[in-house]
């Protein structure tokens, strides 16, 4: 291994460390504010029981619809079957909505994963990352990121594809070169190597106006 690569290797190894402990703040912080609502709850019930108690209808109705609001911020929107990849996609989701993106899922991993939750986390978190930050170049009302998984066979299936405002990309070696900053070029190449080392398939693909990547991950 040449020096270069070593060095190239060392840096890849010291942003993937950052962006995983990101990755785990912004899910701690979800459940965080799942624990809150449930240690609310018993609050709410009383306060609904004061409303009943005086048969005050309208006020009932009035709070169980900001009950309704504030349970769907935090609430876990998808629930895949995996644990860490509920974890992760609900964090990244909610980090999107904030964000004023669109977040089509529909994600099932029904059986357990070979691929350590770490490099699973990487891989979801990067594709996610890189996902977002292309959607923000366009106008709120027309920001989407279309998220697919499922077992293909023996192997899990990631599709992710989202809207940009750019034209049609060109490869450059056979790879598609990172428009977006000196992070995002070293999140594809942790997804390349993780795919790689785990024997996946990996496609990429540009169209005006979307972006796809298509991972396939041994069971």
């Amino acid at each position: 291994m040449s020096i270069f690569s070593r060095w190239m290797d060392k840096r890849i190894d010291a942003y993937q460390t950052e962006l995983i402990r990101t990755h785990y703040a912004e899910v701690e912080n979800m459940y965080r504010q799942m624990r809150t609502w449930r240690h609310d709850y018993r609050n709410h019930l009383q306060t609904m029981k004061g409303y009943a108690a005086a048969g005050d209808l309208p006020a009932i109705c009035h709070y169980l619809d900001e009950l309704d609001t504030d349970l769907a911020s935090v609430e876990p929107v998808l629930k895949t079957g995996n644990t860490m990849t509920d974890a992760i996609l609900n964090s990244k989701i909610s980090l999107a909505r904030a964000r004023e993106i669109q977040v089509v899922t529909d994600a099932h991993v029904p059986v357990a994963l070979t691929t350590p939750e770490l490099e699973l986390c990487a891989v979801l978190g990067n594709l996610f990352d890189n996902a977002i930050e292309a959607s923000l170049a366009l106008p709120p009302g027309e920001r989407q990121i279309r998220v697919y998984m499922d077992m293909k066979g023996t192997r899990l299936y990631i599709c992710f594809t989202n809207l940009t405002a750019e034209k049609k990309q060109k490869k450059i070696a056979g790879r598609f070169a990172s428009t977006k900053g000196e992070g995002r070029g070293l999140g594809l190449m942790r997804i390349d190597d993780i795919v790689e080392r785990r024997g996946g398939w990996l496609a990429r693909s540009s169209e005006d106006g979307a972006f796809t990547t298509e991972i396939l991950l041994p069971q």
